[in-house]
């Protein structure tokens, strides 16, 4: 019995330990105690970690070589998951009571989330680490353990769930979580080895940094990111859902400031490189030509680019637009369910569940969708500009002549912006009307026969859009066109700044800017003032549309129930958003229709004519040019042909010099060689490649090099024999970077000579068959002259076929061939000798070249004929005379390449601010219209709007009864009353919120326009100098239309937002406090995400702004130097240039936008978080607690809070990145300023100066503090009403003194006195209007031929004409049918160079100063019309004081005076009659050899 009984017993144990081990309490107990076992480890392992000496450092070396920074992560994400399912408990079991298991299964969930999270922290101090594996066997072994229990306890739930026992959700979740993390770290922590960058690929997308794979740990070298294409090209699907592929650039973004060598290169599928191909080939096969190009036809193929991603995207808002109504659909049962009615069993759960889903699935697609847009929108951006690129390299000059730089430019920068940032509402069209179709199911359903009334007040407020759109396209076509008027002024005025302030025309050429921004201002108050109106009326729609239906409801007897209420209050706040922002897509395709179709139009301008030269492959004839009966002329519908009856044959390796008077169409030959001048008939064929020296200097913006190099391969030999032949080796010597010295813009930092060099070096390295020189002497001296036509033309150059136009009648007689051009015809054509003796034309050049060497000969007294050669044969001697004797001497820069501090070039790469932008940015913002008085009504509008929404919304849910069965609180008109009263008084808070936004924004950019453009002109030349134009146009169109439109509106979107934020959560709260138990903290993750985020968002945005810059001044400066670069067959190279340039701006752009996407997305996950919990709480709380109207007010409100939050984050992210253009132009307004224009106190006297008497004493001048002097000590006096003549080499300083007289540059020691004034006492513009000067360049502006003689309208129709007779240009001028008011294009390129010349010569005897400088200024003219313009200025300038630098011996033998001037120091100073009776001067020996030079062939005239 006693065996019997102890067997019972045993089986009894055995019954009650089986029914103990597979209770709850146990499995949650021991799964306490092994949590419990876990935190001890740790905690004991943390103090031996902290007593144990040299462990750390090990430590911190071996966590950079594991995949801990992940894994880690992960453990962060398994104890926060267990804190939800402990507050999920909590709040479930808070109403029913508290029970054993319940408190065990609570510290169950609590310890877990402590282990887990200490283990995170533990993680990264690499507590536990093997190493072998990632983990010691300590935490293998215990994740073992873990696994058998999680198993065991799920098991358990199984069993008693199929024995129909009730199994809390909270465990049988949890242990399922379990089971699948105990998995996941036992495979982690046995076969997943401690190394480098090696684990698995899911582990590589961690939420925090992504795929980082830091293979540098190991000790490889560093990988740039800009070597590596983009992850996202290959990045896996969790890893695309997340934006993890973005990761490590905003990781290294935090560590340091983000260059662009750390931006990984662009997918192939984005990059210009593959994509351009084929959209041009779209393109042509949809237009068949390129002048045939509509706006259609540009559209569809723009949309063929990137029509998977169109079609995806679209798909992608099909899903996230039914999911966001998935709340508001469910929102009626939601509300019945917390007033009881309960239809299932955890029908509240199940309504969690559907509402956290929809919100994921939401998230997903949206985030999805909008970074797929904007990658479209970079795509389509970067193909427009590559289009207009392409179009502007090849366009006609006739089409040229149309459309200025500045033009082109805005196409470029703001109209293919403009198309690209419509990306953004690609689907907002259709997509309202799905919207619309889906929110009138759920109100019919809802409301019945009502919703058919909201349908209606919807499609009202959607038909008022359709006057608000035409209204805003044509105020926007407006405000374009007079941008475009404003951006083709200034980019004239930057261009021609150094011309403008030596004339002391500045502040003239500033307000022709400041009246051309007023009309764009008045157009621009239009506009925003339109947009304003559009904002007020479309916010108050969903309030009209409420009353509307609600209204109905009351008139049909339509009984209202607070669930039904809200559920189309939800609805009605979905299609807010859309009908929010229908005005916006409305205005972006108005302002995208009008880009597209100034684009299209642009891309239909005619191009050069293939046609018009017949190209022959090299050596399949022995001509190398030949013209047949040759019309040509640069305006086919003008009846007037530019070059007549051309008849021209050269052979290979000919000579052929081409002369004639100002005007005569030389230049224009040349050009129509290269195949620029439209033809009307005749032949022209070209055997062999061509190069091409234009007569203005064109010079890229790099290095003298690349310059000269021009895209062909380095050949050292060959290099260094073109930099000997053309005078170059020792102007690179004294430059402190030598060949690799930055040039600035347009060639700053270089001289008229160097210049010149460099073009003709560039074209003697290509090695080219067919060469074209356009009087490419004139900008140098006379010995540098001779030397680069022995050493060029007679020797690099013997073999080939050369074309030289020149004024310089020595070099003609070397000539094969000589053509005489006049009034664009070729008068006669031969060698010298037989041109001699027929004809006037050619005898009129000889003559007046004889002239002034008889003027040379009679002032030395014949001695220098002595040494001259009288016979053809002996003119290569006499060229080569005297070279290597002043060679000797040391050719010193003139002063401007010693800007090149051997610290830096003197272009540097644009400067960009980084770091955080300063508060002080923001506050100049907001403070700068009216003292930023604005700033709190704006506010006080913002809250009151969002107070009486609120409260409407409320009243609406109180005043309402939950069911049928209850009774009202308020009658049906008093419902209504009220809410319209709210609805009208939130209407008109809206209407002056826009108003005072588009008030402050609009008076804001008035006054950042004025202070930044008044900065730029006051600037002095250095600054412009050292500036590519370029960066100035980007700031003063891009950075400009961001502050006039963009910024007030972002600011108050963010003010908008913010506020909007903080009213869901004070409903939220009001229902269920709790929430800010997850609010806190979810609040501040946001906000370190956010930080974690934002300076590599600022950098991004920063380096997209600086790479902007390079595209403009590439693009500028290859409209300069098409004809150049055409010339070269260079098109191709300069295309893939353009190309990578734009791929780098899009580069930033791209991952800036996966970057606001990688952080969205996180937020929206944190926010529906807050919203699962919020409806957690709801469920959670017991029946009655809750007035249900309200806590579905809440869920209301609930449904927009990620929107919200994200919308928040997102405007404040992008306000920081568009703030960037406030700091830009900002950064304008403090560049250092001139001296003042005027000195009220130290005025002179009108009549000042009286005498022209300058004394220079001890002047010293260097371009900088710690630069070189340029100008070492120099002493003399030019007597007032003489004339001095300044000579000597390339580089002596002669510019740079001059300069120093206009106070371009000031003097460093030293003074200047003009009649006994001292020049830096008085203002600068009482010193440069009564001084006159001829400039080097001559510089003519885009207007009228009155407006360029006389901009400052001061003088009378008679007096210009006079003005015109004395520099030979009145009949020219006659000929015109405009006469005064003929048009001058851009540049003056309608106009020749030596017409430009005199144009200046004009505007100094309108003037009429009584001191003249002269710099060069016949160097683009004729040997006649130079002795006619002598003879000018000997007769009208008798009693002033000229001061004439000059290449040209007999420009400066009548001079009273001549200084030569030698490596910044006086070598001679005195009469020209004294300094030739000493042989041995400087001075004799160079009109000695100017006369050896061009007298050789003279006694054959006799």
């Amino acid at each position: 019995m006693s065996f019997v009984a102890s067997l019972h017993s045993l089986r009894h144990f055995e019954s009650s330990l089986l029914t103990f081990l597979v209770k709850p309490v146990f499995m949650h107990g021991l799964s306490c105690f092994l949590h419990l076992v876990l935190l001890v480890v740790l905690s004991v392992s943390l103090v031996w970690k902290k007593v144990t000496v040299g462990a750390k450092e090990c430590s911190r070396e071996k966590i950079n070589n594991t995949l801990f920074s992940r894994t880690r992560l992960c453990f962060l994400v398994v104890s926060a998951f267990n804190l939800l399912l402990f507050l999920f408990g909590y709040f479930s079991w808070f109403r029913n009571g508290w029970s054993e298991e319940k408190l065990v299964t609570l510290l169950d969930l609590v310890l877990k989330t402590v282990a887990w999270g200490v283990s995170g922290v533990c993680l990264q101090r690499a507590f536990f680490i093997s190493r072998e594996r990632i983990f010691s066997f300590f935490f293998r072994a215990w994740c073992v353990f873990y696994l058998s229990v999680s198993g065991y306890c799920f098991t358990v739930d199984i069993v008693l769930y199929e024995k129909h026992a009730a199994v809390p959700i909270q465990c049988l979740v949890s242990n399922v979580f379990s089971v699948c993390v105990g998995l996941f770290f036992c495979y982690l922590g046995n076969f997943v080895k401690n190394e480098g960058g090696v684990g698995d690929s899911t582990l590589q997308e961690s939420l925090l940094n992504g795929g980082s794979k830091e293979s540098d740990m190991l000790g490889t070298k560093e990988i740039k990111g800009s070597d590596t294409v983009t992850p996202y090209s290959n990045a896996g699907i969790f890893c695309l859902l997340t934006f993890s592929w973005v990761g490590p650039l905003i990781a290294v973004g935090k560590k340091k400031t983000l260059d662009l060598e750390d931006v990984p290169q662009l997918d192939k599928r984005d990059s210009l490189i593959g994509a351009f191909p084929t959209f041009r080939d779209k393109l042509d096969a949809c237009c068949g030509g390129s002048n045939t190009v509509t706006t259609l036809k540009l559209v569809k193929s723009l949309a063929f680019s990137a029509w998977k991603e169109i079609i995806f995207t679209a798909i992608l808002a099909l899903i996230n637009t039914l999911a966001s109504f998935v709340g508001p659909y469910l929102i009626d049962g939601f509300v019945q369910y917390l007033n009881g009615k309960q239809k299932f069993e955890n029908e509240g759960l199940v309504l969690v569940f559907a509402f956290s889903v929809a919100k994921l699935v939401e998230c997903l697609a949206h985030r999805q969708w909008f970074f797929r847009l904007q990658q479209v929108g970079i795509r389509i951006r970067a193909l427009l500009v590559a289009i207009i690129y392409d179009k502007a390299l090849n366009l006609s000059f006739q089409s040229k002549q149309g459309h200025t730089t500045g033009e082109i430019i805005n196409f470029m920068s703001v109209d293919a912006e403009r198309v690209g940032e419509f990306s953004w509402h690609l689907h907002d069209l259709w997509l309202v009307v799905l919207q619309v179709f889906v929110a009138l199911l759920i109100l019919y359903r809802n409301l019945g026969l009502a919703s058919i009334a909201g349908f209606v007040a919807i499609f009202i407020v959607m038909w008022a859009n359709i006057p608000l759109g035409s209204t805003q396209e044509k105020f926007q076509n407006k405000l374009m066109e007079s941008k475009d008027a404003r951006m083709k002024a200034t980019s004239e005025i930057l261009r021609n700044m150094r011309i403008l302030k030596l004339q002391g025309w500045e502040m003239k050429f500033l307000s022709k800017i400041t009246e051309l921004r007023k009309i764009e201002q008045g157009w621009l108050k239009k506009f925003i003032y339109t947009i304003a109106v559009t904002i007020f009326v479309f916010w108050c729609a969903p309030a009209f549309v409420s009353v509307v239906t609600f209204g109905t409801c009351l008139l049909i007897g339509i009984p209202l129930e607070s669930g039904k209420i809200l559920s189309a209050l939800a609805t009605f706040q979905i299609l807010q958003e859309p009908i929010y922002n229908l005005p916006d897509t409305i205005s972006m395709m108005a302002q995208t229709k009008v880009s597209l179709d100034r684009i299209a139009s642009f891309l239909r301008l005619d191009e050069m004519q293939s046609d018009i030269v017949e190209k022959l492959p090299p050596g399949s004839s022995n001509v190398a040019i030949e013209v047949v009966d040759g019309n040509f002329s640069w305006d086919l519908a003008s009846p007037r042909t530019t070059l007549q009856n051309i008849n021209l044959r050269v052979f290979h390796g000919m000579r052929v010099a081409v002369c004639g008077t100002v005007g005569s169409g030389k230049s224009t030959l040349l050009s129509c060689i290269l195949g620029e001048v439209p033809k009307k008939s005749g032949i022209l064929k070209v055997c062999g490649r061509k190069a091409y020296v234009a007569q203005s200097p064109w010079i890229q913006g790099s290095k003298i090099e690349d310059n000269i190099l021009f895209g062909k391969d380095m050949e050292r030999e060959r290099y260094e024999k073109v930099l000997e032949a053309c005078c170059l080796k020792k102007d690179l010597d004294i430059l402190s970077f030598g060949d690799q010295t930055i040039i600035g813009e347009r060639g700053i930092n270089l001289s008229g000579g160097q210049k010149q060099r460099i073009q003709i070096a560039r074209a003697l390295y290509q090695d080219a068959d067919i060469y074209l020189f356009d009087d490419v002497f004139s900008a140098v001296d006379a010995h540098t002259g001779s030397h680069l036509f022995k050493e060029c033309l007679l020797g690099l150059l013997s073999s080939k076929t050369v074309v030289y136009v020149t004024h310089q009648v020595e070099f003609l007689p070397a000539a094969d061939l000589i053509l005489v051009m006049k009034d664009g015809k070729i008068t006669q054509c031969g060698k010298y000798n037989d041109l001699l003796n027929s004809g006037t034309d050619f005898m009129e050049l000889v003559g007046a070249h004889k002239e002034a060497l008889s003027a040379i000969d009679s002032l030395d007294g014949g001695t220098a004929s002595d040494k001259i050669s009288i016979t053809q044969n002996d003119v290569r001697v006499s060229l080569s005379h005297g070279v290597e004797e002043i060679e000797s001497k040391d050719v010193q820069n003139d002063g401007k390449d010693d800007k090149c501090d051997p610290k830096g070039q003197l272009v540097q790469e644009e400067e960009r601010e980084k770091g955080k932008v300063g508060f002080s940015v923001y506050w100049k913002y907001i403070t700068a219209a009216y003292g930023g008085v604005l700033i709190p009504l704006i506010l006080l509008a913002e809250i009151l709007f969002q107070l009486l929404q609120i409260g409407s919304n409320y009243w609406m849910a109180w005043a309402t009864p939950i069911s049928k069965d209850s009774e009202p609180p308020v009658t049906g008109s008093m419902l209504i009353v009220v809410y319209l009263a709210l609805a009208i008084g939130s209407s008109v808070c809206v209407l002056a919120r826009a108003t005072l936004v588009a008030t402050a924004g609009y008076k804001t950019a008035t006054l950042l326009f004025k202070n930044m453009h008044f900065c730029i002109f006051r600037a002095p030349m250095s600054f412009f100098d050292a500036t590519p134009s370029g960066r100035i146009l980007n700031r003063a169109s891009t950075d400009q239309s961001a502050v006039d439109v963009d910024i007030p509106f972002q600011i108050g979107a963010f003010a908008f937002s913010v506020i909007h934020l903080l009213g869901i959560i004070m409903v939220m709260s009001q229902v269920a406090w709790q929430v800010f138990t997850v609010f806190i903290p979810i609040t501040a993750i946001g906000i370190w995400y956010q930080q974690y985020y934002l300076p590599s968002a600022r950098e991004l945005s920063r380096l997209a702004g600086v790479c902007k810059a390079p595209i403009i001044q590439h693009f500028a400066e290859t409209i300069s130097g098409a004809s150049t670069i055409r010339s070269f067959d260079q098109v191709p190279r300069f295309q893939q240039t353009n190309m990578k340039l734009v791929d780098g701006y899009s580069r930033p752009k791209f991952n800036n936008a996966g970057a606001m996407e990688w952080l969205c997305f996180r937020l929206d996950m944190l926010s529906s978080i807050t919203f699962s919990f919020c409806l957690i709480l709801l469920v959670s709380i017991p029946q009655g607690f809750l007035n249900s109207g309200v806590a579905g007010l809440a869920v209301t409100y609930g449904l927009n809070l990620n929107i919200i939050q994200s919308w928040m984050i997102w405007e404040l992210c992008n306000l920081e990145t568009k703030i960037i253009s406030v700091e830009r132009i900002i950064q304008y307004t403090s560049i250092p300023s001139e001296p003042p224009l005027v000195l009220e106190k130290n005025q002179p006297h009108h009549s000042w100066p009286s005498y022209g008497r300058i004394d220079i004493h001890n002047l010293k001048v260097r371009y900088g503090p710690h630069m070189p002097f340029v100008l070492h000590g120099l002493t003399c006096t030019f007597q007032g009403g003489l004339k001095t003549g300044i000579v000597g080499r390339t580089g002596s300083g002669k510019s740079t003194l001059i300069q120093t007289i206009f106070r371009i540059i000031e003097p460093t020691v030293g003074r200047i006195m003009i009649d006994g004034i001292n020049i830096s006492s008085i203002g600068l513009y009482d010193l440069r209007s009564r001084l006159s000067i001829i400039p080097q360049d001559p510089t003519m502006f885009e207007g009228t031929v009155r407006s360029n003689l006389d901009p400052l309208e001061e003088y009378t129709d008679e007096q210009i004409w006079e003005a015109l007779d004395k520099c030979q240009l009145g009949e020219e001028v006659r000929r015109k049918e405009g006469k005064l008011d003929s048009a001058v294009c851009e540049n003056g390129e309608n106009w020749s160079m030596g017409q430009r010349q005199l144009v200046c010569l004009g505007r100094v005897l309108l003037k009429k100063s009584k001191v003249l400088v002269l710099d060069e200024a016949t160097a683009s003219v004729d040997t006649a019309t130079d002795n006619l313009i002598q003879l000018t200025l000997r007769q009208h300038f008798c009693d002033c004081t000229v001061i004439t630098i000059a290449h040209r011996i007999n420009s400066v033998i009548y001079s009273d005076m001549v200084l030569l001037l030698n490596q910044g120091l006086i070598e001679e100073y005195d009469s020209p009659t004294k300094l030739l009776e000493d042989k041995l001067s400087s001075f004799a020996q160079l009109v000695a050899e100017y006369s050896t030079r061009s007298n050789s062939n003279f006694d054959l005239l006799k």
